[in-house]
């Protein structure tokens, strides 16, 4: 195929070889017309028989024409196709970036994992109801954008190179597809459905969370044995700290039986959307819960509450009182402070209030005869007790004259 570098494709024109795997070679190309870069997806026919290849031109086109329609923010953009010496092509949206491939061999955080394979999940229940399947899942067909976005290629190739459901070109009774991210079904050549792409999702997922494949041979045939009859690996042997729920996810995902796993792609999204949804933020410390409404040093207000009337001063003199009570002022920089000191604060609060409370109580208690009420016209006269207008009677005083002489 090096051969097509330097020539022309109809108006696309060969630049260069981008990369190359079992089933096609992809170029970047030049199309002339539009001017735009490409990315041309050379099917490899060089393996197949002449009535094989036969067949395999006249599903190319069917295929082609189901791919091009399918238009999603997650999934690679099919413009064109074509045919050049015998073998089909594919055009697609070219990108300058690499392939979720580059991230393996480590652990990932098990939600920021989630987070990156939301949109792919998204993009393959789309791809579901168009009645598309992928059949070649894994991380070297999941391109990332330069904003760390994931995109879904190869739509469909797998497909294309399948004689007929439940027959493969091989003639072993193989599915096409990669023997690591294939699901046991398709491993056994069985026909497959939007089931077998969630197989293969849940191991990209186990993968990234695990930093390993769950099934490695010596062979590819083994490889395809062991997921049809080796019991999952366990997720928290690799990566102890992972929640159940999420190793839960995985499992179901990876069940051997289709009936067993999630039905479909919108049922696994909803399900990791909701383990997203319901995390547990680790960084709030449970001291900032405390107050209702929440209280910190920036919005922190002291507000004494309204007390209720304890004698016949009205509303009138209580308000000036507690307006004249010294309230504490909180100095703070614009940096953030600890749980611990907002909870200091909020107590320093709590207790100006209760020892405003107190001198108030103490005031209130000079009561003064309902009659001789009066109002005052400065601050300083209201903390004077209440004048008599007149002397009391003696007669009625309770106060005895004493050593008077008779």
């Amino acid at each position: 195929m090096a051969k097509l570098i330097g020539q022309s494709l109809d108006r696309y024109h060969i630049l260069e070889q981008i990369g190359e795997g079992g089933m096609a070679t992809v170029y970047k190309a030049f199309d002339t017309r539009l001017e735009r870069d490409v990315a041309v997806k050379v099917i490899r026919t060089g393996l197949f028989g002449e009535e094989i290849l036969e067949r395999i031109l006249k599903r190319f086109e069917r295929e082609a024409k189901a791919l091009a329609r399918m238009s999603h923010p997650n999934i690679v953009r099919v413009y064109d196709y074509g045919e050049y010496d015998g073998a089909p092509y594919l055009v697609m949206e070219y990108l300058q970036s690499g392939t979720l491939k580059s991230q393996l061999g480590k652990p990932k955080p098990w939600n920021q994992t989630l987070k990156l394979l939301l949109p792919l999940a998204s993009a393959l229940a789309y791809a579901h109801k168009q009645k598309v399947i992928h059949r070649d899942l894994k991380p070297s067909n999941i391109l990332m954008t330069e904003q760390d976005q994931p995109l879904l290629t190869d739509f469909g190739i797998a497909k294309i190179l399948e004689l007929e459901e439940g027959h493969t070109i091989t003639g072993t009774g193989m599915g096409v597809g990669t023997p690591e991210y294939m699901a046991p079904e398709q491993g056994m050549g069985k026909a497959v459905d939007a089931r077998a792409d969630i197989y293969a999702f849940g191991v990209v997922l186990y993968e990234l969370l695990t930093g390993r494949k769950p099934y490695s041979a010596d062979t590819p045939m083994a490889v395809i044995f062991k997921h049809i009859t080796d019991p999952l690996p366990r997720p928290q042997s690799f990566v102890p700290d992972l929640p159940d729920k999420v190793e839960r996810l995985l499992l179901k995902a990876m069940a051997k039986k289709v009936e067993d796993r999630y039905q479909n792609m919108t049922a696994l999204e909803k399900a990791m959307q909701g383990l997203l949804d319901s995390q547990i933020d680790f960084q709030e410390s449970p001291a900032q819960a405390v107050s209702e409404p929440e209280l910190t040093v920036d919005n922190l207000e002291i507000n004494l509450p309204e007390l209720e009337e304890t004698n016949s001063l009205q509303d009138d003199n209580a308000t000036i009182a507690v307006e004249q009570i010294n309230q504490p002022k909180i100095e703070h920089d614009t940096n953030k402070i600890t749980a611990r000191e907002d909870a200091k604060k909020i107590a320093q609060v709590r207790a100006a209030q209760e020892k405003a409370n107190r001198e108030l109580e103490k005031k209130n208690k000079i009561k003064a005869p309902p009659e001789q009420l009066y109002k005052p016209n400065s601050f300083f006269e209201k903390l004077k007790p209440p004048m008599p207008t007149s002397l009391p009677d003696e007669s009625n005083s309770r106060i005895k004259p004493k050593n008077l002489p008779k």
